[in-house]
């Protein structure tokens, strides 16, 4: 049993020189998923879904068996990395990881209903959690891991910009109603309706179905798109500075903590 659990561990678990069977195995994972969202897509369209939903229906029987086995043994395995660690409570923080939940949620709305009587409407919106699928290809995808990683190195930094960006949504809002409230009564009714003018102001799209007619209005406004140009080249800078970052990090030899010398 030991050594059925070593190879499955390694058949799905494995990152760094994968074996040629895991590589394999990887690469069936992610054209399934890739067949799955292009699914998901064309079950949008009529004229196609409707003469062959039977198809539809079966790939999607046969997608959730794959991943659902998939999903079960990744947890039976986990315990292989997590040798110190008791066997449940283990498995139930593992459970819990970011990408172990994305599993889940790409499995959920098939078993929900089949536990649990939905009406149409619910039901429509919980098949949305299929789309959870395409998030399965960061598991098998070295770069988005690599952006991942990133993400987290900076995740300070970034949320010190979503929380100016926050502040500047709220300023921007509260001006442009100071000053149109009275020229667009409709428009600028509250602050709460400005906001979405500020948003399409700071991310520089202008839409131009509300914009600002005072002058002190246009002025502000003005002042507002130039901020957002800055606002958003922060977080790209914070993003490239990690990605070298990074890049230095893997390009550093590894050195004996012990001797001193360069480990190959």
């Amino acid at each position: 049993m030991g050594r059925i659990k070593t190879f499955i561990h390694d058949l799905l678990e494995e990152q760094y020189a994968p074996s040629l069977r895991a590589r394999v195995f990887r690469a069936g994972l992610i054209a399934l998923i890739t067949l799955n969202v292009l699914a998901y897509m064309l079950e949008t369209v009529h004229e196609i879904s409707a003469p062959h939903r039977h198809w539809f229906l079966a790939f999607e029987r046969f997608s959730v068996c794959v991943f659902t086995v998939e999903y079960v043994l990744r947890v039976w395995v986990c315990d292989q990395c997590l040798v110190d660690d008791h066997p449940v409570l283990c498995r139930v923080r593992f459970m819990f990881r970011p990408l172990m939940l994305v599993d889940l949620l790409a499995i959920l709305p098939f078993y929900l209903p089949l536990l649990i009587p939905m009406d149409l409407i619910f039901l429509r919106t919980l098949r949305l959690l299929r789309l959870a699928r395409v998030l399965k290809l960061g598991r098998y995808s070295d770069a988005m891991q690599v952006f991942g990683a990133v993400v987290r190195n900076k995740k300070e930094q970034l949320a010190v910009v979503c929380f100016i960006l926050c502040i500047l949504l709220v300023v921007a809002s509260s001006l442009v109603y100071h000053f149109e409230h009275e020229a667009q009564p409709a428009v600028f009714g509250s602050i709460p309706e400005s906001l979405w003018w500020a948003v399409i102001t700071l991310t520089t799209v202008g839409y131009g179905d509300v914009y600002p007619v005072t002058a002190m209005g246009r002025i502000m406004a003005s002042l507002i798109a130039l901020l957002g140009i800055g606002m958003f080249a922060l977080p790209a800078g914070i993003l490239s500075a990690g990605f070298v970052e990074w890049r230095e990090r893997q390009e550093k030899p590894k050195v004996c903590p012990h001797c001193g010398k360069r480990i190959e």
